[in-house]
């Protein structure tokens, strides 16, 4: 590349120099020259300082990570056998981690023969459905994943 197009350090464009010249700019400044855009002819070269300007992205990185939120995820098992008990205990450990803001993946996991009576399975989802319909809305349907019946639930949008 014999020519590149320069900007210096306050974006004020200097117009189109030879390579070494544009090298020779920035040294004399103390910076550094950096290929912005490489694709178009001449390619545009800017003159930074480059430690400085890696510093403050990583800056904006760390603010940006900050600020997002991340939704983790709760499983509970049910068995296509679970009792009445067993049951309601479980409906409360979802509600509970729904109301604290978790997504919740219920599967109920089958083994053996029990795989034959998938219905059972789906008995037990949609059950879980209907009681959860006042605080929580389905996010994945009922879906069967190899042994395990799963749906995933999170909390319902004002």
């Amino acid at each position: 590349m014999p020519e590149v197009r320069l900007i210096d350090e306050n974006g004020s464009q200097i117009g189109v120099v030879p390579t070494h010249q544009a090298l020779e700019i920035a040294a004399s400044r103390g910076l550094d020259l950096v290929e912005v855009a490489a694709n178009v002819r001449p390619p545009v070269c800017r003159i930074m300082d480059y430690g400085k300007y890696l510093y403050e992205q990583s800056k904006k990185d760390k603010a940006a990570k900050k600020k997002q939120h991340t939704v983790q995820l709760k499983e509970i098992r049910f068995r296509p056998k679970t009792e009445e008990h067993d049951y309601q205990f479980k409906l409360k450990h979802i509600r509970g981690f729904l109301t604290e803001g978790f997504k919740v993946k219920t599967a109920v996991v089958f083994r053996g023969r029990e795989l034959v009576h998938k219905e059972l399975g789906h008995k037990i989802i949609d059950r879980l459905t209907t009681d959860l319909t006042d605080i929580a809305e389905v996010e994945s349907p009922s879906k069967l994943e190899g042994r395990n019946l799963s749906a995933m639930f999170q909390l319902k949008r004002k």
